[in-house]
């Protein structure tokens, strides 16, 4: 089966989300965790999940040249370098950096970034971007505790980081179709601009996005503008219909939830759980302890585990807390507590019989697949936009990988009727 979309995302949840959308379009995707040493696996399009959203800059650019080098051996036709639909990254941050030199190894002078989810809220408005009916600086995500984002415009946003003039496609040159996209494109190209923001309100904006970036070698956003990539290989001749792109095998074993998202959405998502099932909210600044977190919550499951409905288990807190935290500890080092705890609580309960596990959260993500060993997932059917239940290889687990700001309050609940 031959490569043709390659995929490079900033975390684990994104590289899910991305995939998630890839499937639905008919194609047939796996997602690696890290470059792999040996040949990538086949599949119509493969995504290769690094987690370097808050990584030093120069190790983020160095982790994607070599998923970039990887993916273009194995003959990817276009790559894809997916981003946070809330374009998480602050000035000093990683998603300019990363997309020059991704543009600079393929030898193309201009992509797009386009952000846009219009299914979750996510929607760019002359060159704003919006969550819901707020702008992005006052949705919550200017309170985030590793990329607060107090600038809604992604045109300065982008500016400030990336390399070449930034230029616009707006909302009425997007309403008018692909080949009105093109010809913007093409003139802010010929005007010395490197690089565009693209407005989205809808899917159908999504969709003549993709269409118009067809003969581009990069493309650049969130898992949204992705929705139109898979009917350009369709188009000509290179990809054909898969009814099975979902398919996994039977879920075994007991549920939970593991949790270290400190998002508006986990913290409803947790406070809806706590009226169904049983919940344990750890207290990081309590117990600044990454042992005795997981010990207190491994001990706490005992008895608890069952296929019928999951556990939760949360080391989530309020953005009070997590400053508080960070003042203590440091933000890095308050981090990688969270992290660390969430990620030794995830392999005790797999230890104890866990076969189906949502992990909340990109960071917390990352962190729970490295120690669980996972190599690759193969996506499954979708639970919520964005968050398809996998396959882990060579663990067996099924793992819902969610974003933070990702899924229906009621999440933790309605992920175990899907598995």
């Amino acid at each position: 089966m031959p490569l043709l979309l390659g995929c490079i995302a900033d975390d684990f949840t994104g590289a899910t989300d991305l995939a998630n959308t890839l499937v639905k379009g008919g194609m047939s995707a796996v997602q690696v965790i890290g470059v792999p040493e040996d040949k990538l696996p086949d599949a119509d399009a493969v995504i290769i999940a690094l987690k370097i959203r808050t990584a030093p800059v120069a190790d983020a650019v160095g982790q994607s040249l070599t998923a970039c080098d990887a993916l273009t051996a194995a003959g990817a036709k276009q790559l894809f370098w997916k981003y946070c639909s809330t374009f998480d990254s602050t000035d000093e941050g990683n998603i300019g950096p990363v997309g020059d030199a991704l543009l600079k190894r393929l030898g193309s002078g201009f992509a797009i970034a386009c952000p846009a989810f219009p299914t979750n809220g996510r929607t760019i408005y002359l060159g704003h971007l919006f969550v819901g009916g707020a702008l992005l600086s006052e949705s919550g995500m200017e309170n985030h505790p590793l990329t607060p984002m107090t600038d809604p415009n992604l045109v300065r946003v982008l500016s400030r980081q990336a390399e070449g003039g930034v230029g616009l496609v707006p909302f009425n040159t997007v309403e008018q179709g692909a080949a009105a996209i093109r010809r913007e494109m093409t003139r802010l190209t010929e005007s010395g601009r490197r690089w565009a923001i693209v407005d989205a309100v809808t899917d159908a904006h999504l969709m003549a996005i993709g269409e118009a970036v067809a003969p581009h070698a990069l493309v650049t956003g969130g898992s949204g503008v992705a929705m139109g990539l898979p009917e350009n290989f369709r188009r000509a001749g290179l990809l054909p219909a898969r009814a099975d792109a979902d398919a996994l095998p039977a879920a075994k074993g007991a549920a939970a939830v593991v949790a270290g998202s400190c998002s508006r959405a986990t913290l409803g998502q947790i406070g809806v759980a706590r009226d169904h099932v049983p919940v344990l909210e750890l207290d990081a600044l309590a117990t600044p302890d990454a042992a005795a977190m997981a010990a207190q919550a491994l001990a706490w499951v005992e008895g608890k585990l069952d296929a019928a409905r999951p556990v939760v288990i949360a080391a989530s807190a309020t953005p009070d807390k997590v400053a508080a935290l960070q003042a203590k500890l440091g933000r890095d080092a308050a981090g990688a507590l969270v992290e660390e705890a969430v990620a030794t609580i995830a392999a005790g309960l797999v230890e104890r019989g866990v076969g189906r596990m949502v992990v909340a959260g990109g960071e917390t993500s990352g962190a729970v697949v490295t120690r669980l060993g996972v190599t690759s997932l193969r996506i499954g059917p979708e639970i919520d936009p964005g968050v398809p239940w996998t396959y882990a290889n060579p663990t067996g687990l099924h793992l819902a990988l969610k974003s933070g700001n990702f899924g229906a309050r009621d999440f933790f609940l309605k992920a175990f009727d899907h598995g």
